[in-house]
């Protein structure tokens, strides 16, 4: 079976922030790194070349596919700031509808800027998405 391509490794996640153009997606991804920090209690590593995660958990699938995978993570793409939650339980929809302007795929967040979203609500799904992800996968 094949290895992920994502995996932990020891690039600088201070480099990828100062790499950011945008002055302000930077100051936004700097304010994500704290409080994704503050809610897994652990400092950000690079996974990939690409995304800021935060702790791990091993996963297996009833395929029998596992692996290992950031608890929590964003990445800076072109247009939005992706925040990775969790695959297995969806938010809330009523967490969501206080979020504020965002965009969701299957198991990511998709927002333009942290001014357009509620920071304590962000914050609050990060965290629900974190403990339910460490509920179904214990260490």
């Amino acid at each position: 079976m094949a290895e992920n391509k994502t995996r932990a490794n020891g690039a600088s996640v201070r480099a990828y922030l100062d790499a950011i153009p945008d002055a302000a997606r930077r100051q936004d991804c700097e304010a994500i790194v704290a409080m994704m920090s503050r809610v897994t209690g652990a400092p950000p590593v690079m996974w990939g070349g690409s995304i800021v995660g935060f702790d791990s958990y091993h996963y297996k699938y009833a395929s029998g596919r596992e692996g290992d995978a950031p608890l929590a993570g964003f990445s800076s793409r072109k247009g939005d700031i992706s925040i990775y939650l969790s695959c297995e339980v969806p938010p809330t929809d009523a967490l969501r509808e206080r979020l504020g302007r965002h965009k969701m795929g299957k198991a990511c967040l998709y927002v333009r800027r942290l001014e357009d979203v509620d920071a304590h609500v962000l914050e609050q799904l990060v965290a629900e998405a974190a403990a339910a992800t460490r509920a179904r996968y214990p260490a």
